[in-house]
């Protein structure tokens, strides 16, 4: 994909989206990202004992948010990366927030292995912590991977 085509004429810089097949193709990369990331996040939750403590305790979090991050990619490919952190801000966040909401039904899905890792159980700051941090590194990895991968078009 061609990140920037020089216009001559008027000596300015377009900017162009990528192709339908260089979409496709973030795509692809987007997913394996997110299941690589899926598998982490379970695999730091089973050998958390195997983990450092503070490992640990904030690796899924940061996980669960770059994972979010990717998803946002995957759905919105041809979007900015300003875009999907923004998303990745306000869904995270809203999922945190929600969890001051304790009303008997909710707790139910809450309770649930599925329900748990989506919309976690209690409201803690530090969460908000550790999505912001894991979606500042979902951004970067992905700002630098896509300069990589723009150089060799």
């Amino acid at each position: 994909m061609k990140a920037k085509e020089y216009d001559q004429d008027a000596e300015r810089v377009i900017l162009l989206k990528p192709s339908n097949s260089q979409s496709r193709n973030m795509r692809i990369v987007y997913l394996i990202t997110i299941i690589i990331t899926i598998f982490l996040g379970l695999a730091s939750r089973k050998w958390s004992l195997s983990l450092s403590p503070f490992v640990a305790q904030n690796a899924g979090d940061v996980l669960w948010a770059i994972m979010v991050y990717f998803g946002f990619r995957f759905l919105l490919v041809q979007k900015s990366t300003l875009t999907a952190i923004l998303l990745s801000f306000l869904f995270s966040f809203s999922i945190e927030f929600s969890q001051l909401y304790q009303e008997n039904w909710i707790n139910q899905i809450r309770a649930t292995t599925l329900g748990a890792l989506i919309l976690g159980k209690g409201f803690l700051i530090e969460d908000l912590i550790r999505y912001t941090v894991g979606i500042l590194i979902a951004a970067v990895l992905d700002k630098v991977s896509l300069k990589f991968t723009l150089r060799s078009y």
